[in-house]
């Protein structure tokens, strides 16, 4: 059964991003060749800080959405939990 993931990374400017992937190596690997998101190509290099994962698709794009619904203290202390 595949996993599905929710990721944050930092970016060079301090910012987060948060996304979805199967494969979150490698999608951050992506980030960093700028072959990502457009946000994180200009803010590279970027460095996974973040991660949770769930069994369907479904779950983790809600779960992804619910996250960048948040502010940045509460990332901040999502990140400092996990």
């Amino acid at each position: 059964m595949d996993k599905h993931y929710v990721y944050i990374v930092k970016c060079k400017d301090d910012s987060l991003y948060t996304g979805y992937a199967k494969n979150v190596e490698q999608r951050v690997e992506k980030h960093n060749k700028g072959l990502g998101a457009k946000y994180t190509k200009v803010r590279r290099p970027v460095v996974l800080v973040y991660q949770e994962v769930y069994e369907t698709k479904s779950e983790a794009l809600k779960r992804e959405y619910q996250i960048k619904q948040y502010s940045r203290n509460k990332k901040l202390a999502l990140i400092k939990e996990g």
